[in-house]
């Protein structure tokens, strides 16, 4: 596809991106170690970004530090650093730290564990990384609009000692949705979207802008860290003519193993780590495809090689696996268990057309746009904490909004006891359900075990699907368990667990 968005918008122009961009932000090689506490500034402000090329106008943003995305911050694992933050926007803001396991008060969610930084005010965030990884930033005020406009950043803390590859790259995929003349349309907060996919825009962006082309030697191995920085869109990657390998999931090392299917299903907010030894013929493209929306596939990006001769002739004899981070290990056999029910949203006439891992059936209803049938809102049975703009609830309950003092918690855990946590997903669409301050390990989908120790502090639940998470509470605090579809989060997809 090689147009970036067209207007009027169609069901099929509304859903289908034009693609990412190919020029991938290669990560600076380590220099020399830093003073004992790391410090970093960040800015939130107005700003223009060129989205979609030369030949359609700049596009009025929300940005750290002028820039969209954000700089990628680096921090060295076990290492304390100290961020400042400075909000010249006309609202009030916050930074999360999304995944990273940091006191509660640095959490970033207004009301809940700090005030809102208002225009014109600075906060500084304090905290020793204790994981290495892939993570990254946001505002958890007013979601919806800071990050739909553009507001996030990678988080990458260094392991201690150096991965061996050839490049390590970060790709940061955002969904927009832009006007044809390239400016974020307003409607954000739709009731309609709110209660179906949420808000899912007709334009994918890599690093900030439209794709171009991704580079290649054939030989060279690379580390690829993913990062879905959308409201709402769900990606299943696929590379075309290669074996990419899953090294890491929410920056947590997993067993290495090639994704089933062949494709990396990428849920919003979630990340997973690639290690991509390229062995394409030189002077050969090859398609870097989004295919998750049945019949509205994509090509994101695609590698072209360069004609030299390959870097070397086999992959590298380094290990694949990643040192792993100091993780408690969760007791299953005398774990505490708790059960949520995940449940609302329009039924839009899906009924049993929801596709498995990567395919949404017959798409009715997604993105607002049209597939409504008669289904209207589903039955909730004793739904006494829904309110005015709610259409979600976790067992019976809705928080609206992005956090407030004063959240009842849903679950009180115990400091130190393990957890098993069901999720059970009572709707007819996917959720990705994200936990601060904890990792948790995967542990079942419908009751089959999930292979390659795969930990995460987003797990993306399909329909009707029942997942077991397992962590120990050992992080002390109130903290937010929320969809990280934008809009189902402020429809009310949000609980706190309080860790006493």
């Amino acid at each position: 596809m090689s147009t970036a968005f067209n207007c009027p918008f169609s069901r099929r122009s509304f859903l289908l991106a034009s693609g990412g961009l190919l020029s991938s932000l290669a990560l600076p090689s380590r220099g020399a170690r830093a003073d004992a506490i790391s410090v970093s500034r960040l800015v939130t402000a107005s700003g223009l970004a060129h989205l979609v090329g030369a030949k359609y106008p700049a596009t009025d943003v929300w940005a750290f530090n002028g820039s969209v995305p954000g700089p990628v911050v680096r921090f060295r694992q076990g290492e304390p650093t100290r961020i400042l933050v400075e909000n010249r926007l006309d609202e009030g803001t916050t930074v999360h730290w999304h995944g990273i396991r940091l006191p509660n008060a640095m959490d970033g969610v207004p009301g809940l564990t700090q005030p809102l930084i208002e225009p014109g005010k600075t906060f500084t965030y304090e905290f020793t990384p204790p994981d290495a990884g892939t993570f990254w930033y946001h505002p958890h005020a007013d979601s919806l609009q800071q990050l739909g406009r553009g507001l996030a950043g990678a988080v990458v803390v260094e392991e201690r000692e150096p991965v061996v590859v050839d490049r390590d790259l970060l790709w940061l995929l955002s969904d927009w949705r832009l006007t044809p003349d390239a400016q974020i349309a307003p409607g954000f907060g739709n009731a309609m979207e709110a209660g179906m996919s949420g808000r899912i825009g007709n334009t994918v962006t890599l690093n900030g802008a439209v794709s171009a082309e991704q580079p290649a030697r054939a030989g060279e191995r690379v580390r690829l860290r993913l990062v879905n920085g959308a409201l709402a869109r769900i990606m299943a990657l696929r590379f075309e003519g290669h074996h990419p390998v899953v090294v890491a999931i929410d920056g947590q090392p997993c067993d290495p193993h090639e994704p089933e299917g062949g494709r990396i299903l990428l849920g919003p907010a979630m990340r997973v780590d690639l290690i991509l030894d390229m062995q394409g013929e030189p002077g050969h493209r090859y398609r870097v495809v989004d295919e998750f929306y049945d019949g509205l596939a994509y090509r994101l990006t695609q590698f072209v090689y360069d004609e030299k001769s390959p870097l070397r002739a086999h992959p590298l004899e380094a290990p694949l696996r990643l040192p792993r981070n100091p993780l408690p290990e969760p007791d299953l056999a005398n774990a505490d268990r708790y059960e949520l029910a995940l449940q609302g949203g329009m039924m839009g006439g899906m009924g049993g057309g929801m596709g498995s891992m990567g395919g949404m059936g017959s798409m009715g209803g997604m993105g607002g746009m049209g597939g409504m049938g008669g289904g209207g809102m589903m039955g909730m049975g004793g739904m006494m904490g829904m309110g005015q703009g709610a259409a979600w609830a976790i067992n019976g309950m809705s928080m609206t909004g992005d956090g407030h003092a004063g959240m009842t918690p849903a679950i009180i855990l115990q400091r130190g006891r393990s957890v098993v946590l069901t999720l059970r997903n009572e709707t007819a669409w996917w959720h990705p359900m994200h936990l601060h301050g904890h990792s948790f390990r995967v542990l079942t989908r419908n009751s089959v075990p999930v292979p390659h120790q795969q930990w995460g502090d987003t797990v993306l639940v399909q329909p009707r699907e029942t997942v077991e998470v397992a962590f120990v509470a050992d992080n002390p605090g109130d903290w937010m368990l929320h969809c990280h579809v934008t809009d189902h989060q402020v429809a009310g997809l949000m609980t706190v667990l309080r860790v006493a």
